[in-house]
């Protein structure tokens, strides 16, 4: 009868994820796209008002916490940073960059997080998990190509989103099991909020949106706010280990957008390049969860 419940459960995690990545890769495309008329800061801080929305209502439904009262507070702050620099930077990096390389260079952060653990998590890497981090930059080498076409702002502003997401990845690990999952969500919210807050005065639009593009970027937001969830409920189903393959799909959707949408295939380079990225991923996560022999 267990295993008869578990696997709708595991199903409908793996549903929930699809979902969340759908979710996600569309308001990569939808922000492409308004970028054009609307300026970053605008869009970002309108995002995560959206977020921070739902933010409440899960609070107040699951109940608040005791803001000052909470043990990691340094590491939820520092968690909220990093995910608010990732939103910043990717957003801003979308005005000048095609979404398809701008997408394969943020998934190189799976293999900044496996260069950056011996020092931050204290684990061991070893000869073949270098040697796959070595190839996934080789790839991102493959896209970016120095003195090619690619502007070297956004090329830039990507590489911070990537070590920035890496970074958010290694306090995610730290807080698990520690801190409900609602309450992370909340302090993530309200600091990616308080951070887009801040420049957004600077940045109105001119002219101001109507109500059709008020309906589309609130829209956009929410989507945003409910790939989280999706995300959260996702992984509280399914182990990671088979999740995190499947995060490429957000790469191949991206590629999708950028030729069918915006006109801008990736050239065969820039696709080895992702395949690269690709395999050096998977390898790495299914090198982590194979099980060892005993000697």
């Amino acid at each position: 009868m267990i295993i008869a419940k578990a696997a709708p459960s595991r199903a409908a995690g793996i549903l929930c994820f699809l979902a969340a990545l759908v979710a996600l890769a569309s308001f990569d495309a939808a922000s492409k796209h308004m970028l054009a008329f609307y300026p970053a800061p605008f869009l970002n801080v309108m995002r995560y008002g959206a977020v921070s929305t739902i933010a409440l209502f899960l609070l107040a439904s699951r109940g608040a916490p005791r803001w000052s009262r909470q043990p990691y507070k340094p590491l939820l702050l520092a968690r909220g940073l990093a995910l608010g620099t990732v939103g910043t930077c990717f957003m801003t990096a979308l005005i000048w960059m095609p979404l398809s390389e701008a997408t394969a260079i943020y998934f190189t952060s799976p293999l900044i997080l496996v260069a950056l653990s011996p020092w931050l998590l204290g684990e061991r890497v070893g000869l073949p998990q270098w040697l796959a981090v070595g190839a996934g930059f080789a790839g991102m080498l493959l896209i970016v190509r120095p003195g090619g076409d690619l502007p070297a702002l956004g090329t830039a502003l990507m590489a911070i989103s990537a070590v920035a997401y890496a970074l958010f990845q290694v306090l995610t690990r730290k807080l698990a099991g520690k801190v409900d999952s609602h309450v992370q969500y909340a302090y993530t919210a309200f600091l990616c909020l308080l951070m887009t807050a801040l420049p957004a005065p600077f940045f109105l639009p001119d002219p101001w949106p109507e109500a059709a593009d008020w309906l589309a970027i609130l829209a956009m937001g929410v989507g945003n706010g409910i790939a989280q969830i999706l995300l959260i409920a996702a992984f509280q189903r399914v182990e990671a280990s088979t999740l995190a393959p499947l995060n490429y799909c957000h790469l191949l959707m991206a590629m999708g957008f950028s030729t069918f949408l915006f006109d801008r295939p990736p050239d065969g380079l820039a696709v080895a390049g992702m395949a690269l990225i690709v395999g050096a991923g998977i390898f790495l996560v299914t090198r982590r969860n194979a099980p060892r022999r005993s000697a």
